[in-house]
């Protein structure tokens, strides 16, 4: 039986013009520490390519690091991103059974605006632990205390404290007015059209931000994007952007291309795909070493025959103009 059965087709938006927001790696050296200096190369890359930077997420190992080395990549970030502003993971880290804690969450977003960053509410245990009404509520008095955040909802394919939301609660965080959009990874298409059928009615300008590594074309139909694929190579999800805009039919290549390395990239188990960064990252000179947090999973070193072979067709059929 067609799960899809039934589900209205949603209409594709040429011309539209796509938010790009890239998380970043956090890059590791040899000898296991962070390396601060390729982060920043790659903190300016984006903004470069003129993507919104965004830290201490997932792929940045936010929910790994300690209250220092995150405030040292606000930090880094702040300098280099400017007037053009950033998001970063508001992380607090818990485990099964704890509740809900508005104040560590306050903490960690207040951090980020100190540092002129626009919070994205990473998931914990103790939020997605509460019932709907509840998680709502969560989210009201969260952004009582910014003058502005972002929702997330994560599949448990990506971590264990995830959790997609119902439709209902989806509504209550479009209902509150400085919550500008929410990123959503559920891997699942039809959920997140249904996303873009909620913002189309209700809330014209809240941004439905794709985390769907595995179909990255969703931005044809309305999404927006806050992806881990894009820290690969943004100036690339730029340039496919621009086309977008410009209805050059060059996008549909170079979004092929892209898929093709996310399909590759973030095939199970899923948190490895960051490994699979570093390793792509390193092939292509921007960072000096492919290792990564150790408590992140890894790739095969087998992985870089394809990683080398979807980098040179990107050099060869996609060459920028930026070093």
């Amino acid at each position: 039986m067609n799960p899809y059965s039934g589900i209205e087709w949603p209409k594709v938006r040429p011309g539209r013009r796509v938010v790009g927001m890239s998380a970043v790696l956090l890059p590791f050296a040899l000898d296991g520490s962070i390396d601060w200096q390729g982060f920043a190369s790659l903190v300016r890359r984006t903004v470069q390519a003129g993507l919104k930077p965004a830290v201490n997420m997932d792929t940045g190992f936010g929910p790994f690091l300690d209250a220092l080395d995150k405030t040292r990549a606000l930090e880094i970030t702040c300098e280099i991103s400017g007037k053009g502003g950033f998001v970063a993971g508001a992380v607090v880290p818990d485990k099964p059974g704890d509740a809900f804690n508005p104040q560590a969450y306050d903490e960690a977003m207040n951090t980020i605006v100190k540092h002129g960053g626009v919070p994205v509410v990473m998931q914990s245990f103790g939020l997605t632990a509460l019932p709907d009404n509840e998680i709502i509520q969560a989210y009201q008095y969260l952004a009582s205390s910014v003058p502005a955040l972002y929702g997330f909802e994560l599949g448990q394919q990506f971590a264990p404290f995830g959790r997609i939301y119902s439709l209902d609660v989806y509504k209550g965080l479009m209902a509150i007015p400085n919550c500008l959009g929410a990123k959503h990874s559920s891997l699942d298409r039809v959920q997140e059209w249904q996303r873009l059928e909620l913002r189309d009615a209700l809330r014209p300008d809240f941004l439905v931000l794709t985390g769907n590594d595995l179909a990255i074309d969703m931005v044809m139909y309305g999404s927006d994007y806050l992806l881990g694929l894009s820290a690969f190579a943004p100036e690339h999800f730029a340039l496919r952007d621009r086309w977008w805009a410009e209805q050059d039919p060059g996008f549909f290549a170079l979004n092929d291309l892209l898929q093709y390395l996310g399909a590759f990239a973030f095939r199970h188990p899923v948190p490895a795909y960051k490994h699979s960064a570093a390793q792509f990252l390193k092939m292509r000179g921007r960072i000096s070493c492919s290792n990564t947090h150790p408590r992140s999973a890894g790739r095969p070193e087998s992985d870089l025959q394809v990683l080398e072979l979807i980098s040179e067709t990107l050099n060869e059929s996609f060459p920028l103009e930026m070093p």
